[in-house]
């Protein structure tokens, strides 16, 4: 294979997760992410700054969210699709620009915060798709996923804020039960922290047949949430 089709082939999940999981970030719905724990908002944002002035993923599949005790940095295809080695190949200059600063990529794992880094999505339930997409892209001025294109497309944030949406495709409708749920999609080795705690506040794990892609948990009056990971999905 020449070097040009070597790069154009798709990784695996498991490569992409593998690549960046010792160096402190984690591969979490398609991006990798992780978070700079800081000491004040001053702080955060000078290293939001230096990481800028460096020019690492100025095509824009670097952003960084600032906090009052965190950067979060997250890693992306901008066309929406996996990330491809052009991608990953930021995950170390921006990790060491983070080290010579004297802070470290955490992103949250085994209890090192008060929670892992994480992606959140809205699922609804639909009979059609077509019909409602166009109510919920209004209601919540959104726009159509990058590299989800089409009338049964999910549904982003234009400002990268909100939780995407996307629309599980029913065959009958589902009475008695909640058609709209969270998937909360974790670090592969975040999932079963996740899952002991929701079963230990109260939840109940409906199925697990699909792990680890995902485990569909309730609460005490049967309202869904799934804890989601990038494994069993290639």
């Amino acid at each position: 294979m020449d070097d040009t089709a070597s790069a154009a082939a798709q990784l695996t999940l498991r490569q992409i997760s593998d690549a960046i999981t010792g160096h402190g970030w984690r591969l979490v719905l398609g991006v990798a992410r992780t978070a700079v724990r800081t000491r004040s908002l001053a702080q955060a944002a000078a290293v939001a700054e230096r990481i800028a002035a460096s020019g690492l993923g100025d095509d824009g599949s670097l952003t960084a969210e600032i906090r009052a005790d965190r950067v979060i940095l997250t890693i992306r295809s901008p066309t929406g699709r996996r990330l491809t080695r052009g991608e990953l190949a930021l995950v170390v200059p921006v990790t060491e620009v983070v080290h010579e600063l004297g802070l470290a990529t955490d992103p949250g794992v085994s209890g090192s915060a008060a929670r892992s880094v994480q992606v959140l999505e809205i699922a609804i339930d639909a009979m059609n798709i077509a019909a409602i997409r166009p109510f919920w892209m209004a209601v919540m001025g959104y726009a159509g996923e990058p590299g989800d294109a089409g009338p049964e497309g999910g549904l982003a944030d234009p400002d990268g804020q909100g939780p995407t949406i996307w629309f599980q495709q029913m065959d009958q409708p589902r009475p008695q039960r909640n058609r709209i749920h969270f998937d909360v999609s974790v670090p592969h080795d975040e999932a079963a922290r996740r899952i002991e705690a929701a079963l230990a506040a109260g939840g109940k794990l409906l199925d697990n047949a699909e792990a680890p892609a995902f485990w569909v948990l309730a609460d005490a009056e049967g309202n869904e949430a799934c804890v989601t990971t990038w494994q069993a999905r290639d």
